[in-house]
């Protein structure tokens, strides 16, 4: 889950955050309503600096890059998939936009990351889908294939939040290209999340300002990094609604929708 991702943060919010001008002027990604997870472009993390309790914010690539990807080739058929030059077969897309925190240490691909590379994504607002199953009009019983509705799910109060993220550097073989790439990770979805994401019922770790820079600055062991990875935040202070279902083309993407036949969320106190 958490596939589509706004990092609408104006001008003066960014400078206030971290005082980059430099980075307004080269960058124009920090005003975008949406990055799209499977375009597997650039994103803004906010990077600590080795040594110091500070940070960078710097772009990089949505879709952590394993260390064992030898070449761009490889990478494009890793996360796109297609048939197989060596055996023939296709080979399904691997998805690694993002980390299931509970497994953090379990996965080969990202356990040092998670020890040693973590960071934080900014979002201003993220986008989810939520599955409806109708009744059938001649059996009165479920349809088996869902009506899909799309979800802009922010936190309230709040022009940008932080999501709990691990990155990687990587260098293509072939050309000496360097890309730094990371993941959001994601935890159990909290009593909104359960509604909206309700198939997989997962939501991205949102961190608060405390667990934010523990998160980042933090000498953590494994427990900790799980326990952090785990953090749900608070249902009663996030805000979910339906937006137009060809919100990846819209000029507003986060504007609301209403459908006639979408029951509203029960309300999270």
């Amino acid at each position: 889950m958490c596939y589509y991702n706004g990092q609408k943060v104006t001008h003066a919010e960014f400078i206030r955050l971290k005082q980059l001008e430099k980075a307004l002027a080269k960058y124009d990604f920090h005003a975008h309503d949406l990055n799209i997870g499977f375009d597997y472009g650039l994103n803004l993390v906010l990077k600590p600096i080795a040594g110091v309790e500070d940070f960078d914010i710097v772009p990089m690539e949505w879709g952590f890059i394993p260390h064992y990807m030898h070449n761009r080739e490889d990478l494009h058929h890793f996360r796109f998939g297609g048939t197989n030059p060596k055996t023939g077969k296709y080979d399904v897309p691997i998805i690694t936009l993002n980390a299931i925190g509970e497994e953090l240490f379990d996965k080969v691909t990202y356990k040092k990351s998670a020890l040693e590379k973590r960071c934080l994504v900014l979002s201003s607002g993220f986008y989810e889908w939520r599955h409806i199953f109708p009744a059938n009009k001649r059996t009165g019983l479920p349809v088996k294939t869902a009506i899909k509705y799309p979800y802009y799910i922010t936190v309230k109060d709040k022009p940008y939040f932080y999501m709990a993220g691990i990155w990687t550097g990587w260098t293509d073989k072939n050309t000496g290209e360097y890309v730094e790439s990371f993941a959001i990770v994601t935890t159990k979805a909290n009593a909104l999340m359960e509604q909206v994401h309700n198939t997989k019922k997962r939501m991205p770790a949102i961190l608060n300002e405390a667990l934010a820079y523990e998160w980042m600055f933090g000498k953590l062991d494994e427990k900790r990094i799980s326990e952090i990875a785990a953090t749900q935040y608070p249902a009663n202070e996030m805000t979910a609604y339906p937006i137009a279902k060809d919100f990846i083309t819209a000029l507003k993407p986060e504007e609301p929708f209403d459908y006639a036949d979408l029951a509203p969320l029960e309300l999270v106190e």
